[in-house]
């Protein structure tokens, strides 16, 4: 098993930035992509970003060029740097990972935070 842990979430008004951090503990060795979702109100959960072991990563159109996700795998986490925030980026931010080389389906999430961005 793996647990996931996010942090960083809070509020921040248009044009801003944030950072979410994800921790990763337990069978860490067996995850090969870690990445974010995001879910806002009335709308289903979304895929934002994801990065591979090797580094390789995928965006969501939505949040390209302003987000940046990396990750440090000596301390098995993986963070998000959101600059350039808009309203409609507020949501409930997931971290994930799985065993396979992507987040389509993925096999362990954490217990989210929350992203609020005013107008």
């Amino acid at each position: 098993q793996v647990q996931l842990v996010e942090s960083g979430g809070g509020l921040v008004q248009a044009g801003g930035s944030l950072r979410l951090s994800c921790a990763s503990s337990g069978r860490t060795f067996s995850i090969d992509v870690m990445g974010w979702f995001r879910q806002a109100p009335g709308k289903e959960r979304e895929f934002v970003a994801s990065i591979r072991r090797g580094g390789s990563t995928n965006y969501a159109d939505s949040v390209k060029g302003r987000f940046t996700i990396s990750r440090d795998n000596a301390k098995n986490s993986v963070y998000l740097q959101m600059n350039s925030l808009k309203p409609e980026d507020t949501a409930v931010y997931y971290c994930a990972a799985d065993s396979r080389y992507r987040l389509v389906t993925p096999e362990y999430w954490g217990q989210g935070t929350q992203v609020t961005v005013s107008s």
